[in-house]
């Protein structure tokens, strides 16, 4: 049965303030074709290099690096007149604010004190701000909302957010780690979050919400031992978040490493994922990738797969949102991780190669110079 690729959806399930973030329209490929007789391989991952596979399903905790923008609200300053000093300043949803009159914005209670000065003392606020990299500046004269008798920006505004998803590797000898195979991105935006901190906890499935055919389901989850950091979150790319980790986590299948594959060397045919379906068990389940693209550098939709296992459908229907980052091993060696589901036909999706994580996370470098050894301090 040939996949739908007409819809697809992140196979992460991240909330923001109990929300569900998802791409529901259709992006294009960049893949290099098949028939592409250019292609020669990349060489950024050492054959024997090697690294632990995950599996186990992760809780994440971040705060962006500012305070984000996600909308306007108007506010009702008289009678039948209402302004929205954010719109009217320039400012749109998904500008990453920074700074309010040179105080740096870590925390997104600071803004409220500054608002409040600005409007008794009648000054306009001067913020600093980040748009598509670049950055900018906006003067914001607050507005005295007299209903709730406080002083507004007239902006929908956060600068944290939790989900969860699912660990694809651990690199003992580097001391870091790579999840869920694609950026966060805000719900209301879309806009990828630039990470300021972060951190992930273990976390244990509670239940699952079925996938269907035009409905994907998703794991429901908890998170466990908050106090207990299992690494932190220092980045946050197309290919998923990164960061320091000192230890395998528990519940794992694997107590050592084993090989990696080049992109060029995953091939159609038969592999495994790695996922856990029930509490914190990790298990593995049938697939098969029914596509390679062969690409000449990093490209998020490195493989087509589609779940075969009759256990797996029985519990989930295919792919469901929480399992994106989910290791593909094939052959003994870690190949890459699951990262969307088409909305359509819930039992395939896409995966990105382990290749661009590995690079992405710092195990390899970015260009060709395979001596170059990174490791978490």
């Amino acid at each position: 049965m040939k996949p739908n690729l007409r819809k697809l959806i992140p196979g992460l399930l991240f909330a923001f303030f109990f929300s569900l973030t998802g791409i529901m329209e259709p992006f294009p490929s960049y893949a290099a074709p098949l028939n592409d007789t250019s292609y020669s391989p990349a060489a950024a991952v050492p054959r024997e290099l090697k690294v632990i596979p995950g599996g186990q399903t992760i809780g994440v905790k971040v705060k962006s690096a500012g305070v984000l923008v996600v909308g306007h609200h108007s506010i009702e300053v008289a009678e039948g007149s209402k302004i929205s000093p954010g719109e009217v300043s320039g400012l749109v949803p998904g500008d990453l604010m920074t700074a309010i009159n040179g105080v740096k914005l870590d925390d997104v209670s600071k803004v409220a004190k500054l608002v409040e000065h600005a409007g008794k003392t009648d000054k306009p606020l001067t913020i600093l701000f980040k748009r598509a990299g670049k950055v900018h500046t906006a003067k914001l004269k607050p507005a005295y909302d007299r209903n709730d008798n406080v002083w507004r920006m007239g902006l929908y505004i956060r600068d944290s957010a939790a989900g969860v998803g699912t660990l694809t590797f651990y690199a003992p000898e580097h001391g870091v780690y790579g999840a869920l195979g694609h950026v966060i991105t805000d719900m209301n935006t879309g806009t990828p979050i630039v990470v300021g901190s972060g951190h992930i906890v273990q976390s244990s499935v509670t239940s699952i919400s079925k996938s269907q055919d035009g409905d994907p389901g998703e794991k429901r989850a908890s998170f466990l031992r908050e106090s207990q950091v299992l690494g932190s979150v220092e980045s946050n790319t197309d290919f998923g978040i990164f960061g320091k980790m000192s230890r395998n986590p528990e519940h794992s299948l694997y107590k050592e490493p084993i090989p990696v594959a080049m992109s060029h060397e995953v091939k159609e045919g038969p592999a495994q994922i790695l996922t856990v379906v029930d509490g914190q068990r990790v298990e593995k389940f049938d697939v098969e990738i029914i596509h390679v693209a062969r690409q000449r550098s990093p490209e998020t939709k490195g493989m087509v797969l589609r779940i075969t296992d009759p256990r797996l459908i029985e519990k989930t229907g295919g792919i469901v949102q929480g399992m994106s980052g989910s290791p593909i091993v094939q052959d003994g060696r870690l190949i890459g991780a699951v990262t969307h589901v088409f909305v359509n036909d819930p039992k395939s999706g896409y995966g990105c190669f382990i290749e661009w994580m590995l690079r992405d996370s710092g195990v390899t470098p970015s260009g060709n110079d395979l001596t170059l050894k990174l490791k978490a301090v």
